[in-house]
């Protein structure tokens, strides 16, 4: 798969029927980054689709993909862990009892501190933001 290619397939947002697919598709990509041979942009570009969807329980696929390494790191936003919002997310991954749940909670506490939310949920705020600029990114009206 190649940058763009999701998109194009999924549009943005995509179907909610579509959903199954593109987590398998982020799986795939982690596992291809861990070996080497991923493309952080494609891994990025699942991780906005399931970020537009607006879905808390894929925060962690996203943080996966984030964790798979240093580039993915710095390529997938953070912001892009809480597409359901900021508050929804951090009481999402509260409930879960795993490692990989506390991690991803800690980070994002420690970004919010840093700034990184502020007015993330507010009307209008960041959050609101986020998918127009990406449709941008991505050439879409």
């Amino acid at each position: 798969m190649e940058e763009g290619e999701a998109i194009g397939r999924y549009g943005l947002p995509p179907r909610f029927d579509d959903l199954p697919a593109i987590r398998e598709e982020l799986i795939e990509q982690v596992r291809l980054e861990q070996e080497e041979e991923g493309d952080t942009l494609v891994m990025k570009e699942l991780c906005v689709l399931l970020f537009a969807a607006g879905q808390p329980e894929d925060a962690l696929a996203i943080w996966r993909a984030k964790q798979a390494s240093f580039d993915a790191g710095c390529s997938v936003d953070v912001q892009l862990l809480c597409g359901a919002g900021f508050d929804t997310t951090i009481r999402y991954l509260r409930g879960i009892d795993r490692d990989d749940a506390r991690d991803a909670l800690a980070y994002l506490l420690a970004c919010d501190v840093a700034g990184d939310f502020e007015g993330h949920d507010a009307p209008g705020g960041r959050l609101s933001e986020i998918l127009p600029a990406y449709r941008r990114y991505y050439g879409l009206p």
